[in-house]
C-alpha cells in the first residue's frame, strides 16, 4: 500500500530520514514543521511534488489537523531537550503527542508511528524520561494500535552526539564527559527510519526498543570516536554531583543572557545520564522487523573525517607515509 503520510517533525534529524524512506516506498509525504521555508531541502527526496513541507505547530489543534487532512498515516518525530519555555517537555512530549493521536483518531486515521526514547518511564529520574512515558500513554489512549519506537542514542551524519564531541576534541586538550560508565546501544538513524517506515507500510503495533548491535560505555564510545578522528585526548569523567553544580551555573548564565548562551548540559540531562540506554530483555527489537542493525564503526568514519588533523587528506597522507617507510 502507498498513500499520503504526514511526518510531524519531518525536517529534523530523524524525521528527514523517515520522510526519505517513505518517499522511496512510493508514499506522498507531508513534512509538517514550524519553519517550512527552511525545510525545502526535503523536496528532492522524491519526484516533483511528492515530498512537500507544510507549516504546523503541534501546540495548536487547527494547524495539527490541517497538516493531516486527507492523509492515510501519521508519524510523530517531534521531540525536545528544552526543559523550559513554550516548546519544553510537557507541551511537546505529552500534549503535542496526544494532540496528534487524538486528531488522527478524529480523522479516522489509525496507522500511526511515534518516536519515543529508551528509558521512557513515568517514575524516571529525568523529566525527559517521565514526559516521554506520559506521551506514550496519551498516544495509546487515542491510538491503541500505534507503533511506538524507543531508540537509544541515534547516530548519523547530522547527529548531535558524535559530531558534538568530535568538535570539542578538535580544539580542547581534554574531553570532559558526564557518566563515563553509562552504557549506550547506539542505533544508526537509517535503521530507525527503516523501522518507522515498516510501521507505516505494514501497520505494526506495540512498543519496539531500538538499539544497534553493540553495547558500550560512554567512555568506550568516545575512545572509538577519538580513534576515528585521529586525535589523542584524555577523557575526563565529571562526577554527577559536580555536573549538577555546573548545570546550575550554566542555567543561570543562560537566563542572564536572555537565552543567547545555550547551556552545554542541563540538570535534567545529568539525571538522565545516570541510567543506561540499552534495549531491555524481552523487548521487540529491530530483529523482529527483519532489520540488521548497523555498527557504529561502519558509519562514523564517513562523516567524522572532517575533524581529523588533515581532514579529507588524512588517508592520502597515511598512505604516503607508509610508502616512505
Amino acid at each position: 500500500m502507498s498513500g499520503i503520510v504526514t511526518v510531524y517533525g519531518g525536517s529534523g534529524f530523524v524525521g528527514r530520514h523517515i520522510a526519505r524512506h517513505l518517499a522511496r516506498e512510493g508514499w506522498r509525504v507531508r513534512v509538517a514543521c514550524r519553519r517550512p521555508n527552511e525545510a525545502m531541502f526535503v523536496r528532492p527526496y522524491g519526484v516533483p511534488g511528492q515530498v512537500e513541507p507544510t507549516f504546523c505547530n503541534i501546540r495548536d489543534d487547527t494547524g495539527t489537523g490541517a497538516a493531516m487532512r486527507g492523509t492515510d498515516a501519521v508519524v510523530n518525530c517531534v521531540g525536545t531537550f528544552d526543559a523550559s519555555g513554550a516548546n519544553s517537555f510537557e507541551p511537546v512530549h505529552v500534549h503535542g503527542a496526544g494532540r496528534i493521536a487524538r486528531i488522527a483518531a478524529e480523522h479516522g486515521i489509525f496507522r500511526m508511528v511515534h518516536i519515543s526514547a529508551i528509558g521512557a518511564d513515568e517514575a524516571g529520574e529525568s523529566e525527559y524520561a517521565r514526559t516521554k512515558a506520559r506521551g506514550e500513554r496519551e498516544i495509546l489512549r487515542h491510538q491503541p494500535k500505534a507503533m511506538i519506537l524507543r531508540p537509544s542514542v541515534v547516530f548519523g551524519s547530522e547527529d548531535m552526539f558524535f559530531n558534538r564531541f568530535a568538535g570539542m576534541a578538535k580544539f580542547c586538550p581534554a574531553l570532559p564527559i558526564v557518566g563515563a560508565d553509562t552504557k549506550f546501544q547506539p542505533v544508526h538513524v537509517d535503521d530507525l527510519a527503516r523501522a518507522a517506515s515498516a510501521g507505516v507500510l505494514r501497520q505494526h503495533s506495540g512498543v519496539y526498543e531500538i538499539g544497534g548491535p553493540e553495547i558500550k560505555t560512554f567512555r568506550e564510545l568516545m575512545t572509538d570516536m577519538l580513534a576515528t578522528i585521529q586525535h589523542r585526548r584524555m577523557i575526563v569523567n565529571i562526577p554527577f554531583w559536580a555536573a549538577r553544580v555546573m548545570a546550575g551555573a550554566f542555567r543561570v548564565g543562560s537566563t542572564l543572557s536572555g537565552g543567547l548562551l545555550r547551556a552545554p548540559i542541563t540538570g535534567d540531562q545529568v539525571s538522565g545520564l545516570r541510567n543506561d540506554s540499552v534495549v531491555s530483555k524481552g523487548s521487540q527489537t529491530l530483529a523482529d522487523l527483519g532489520i540488521d542493525a548497523t555498527p557504529v564503526g561502519a558509519v562514523i568514519p564517513e562523516y567524522l573525517w572532517r575533524f581529523r588533523p588533515s581532514g579529507q587528506y588524512a588517508a592520502i597522507k597515511n598512505s604516503a607515509r607508509n610508502l616512505r617507510a
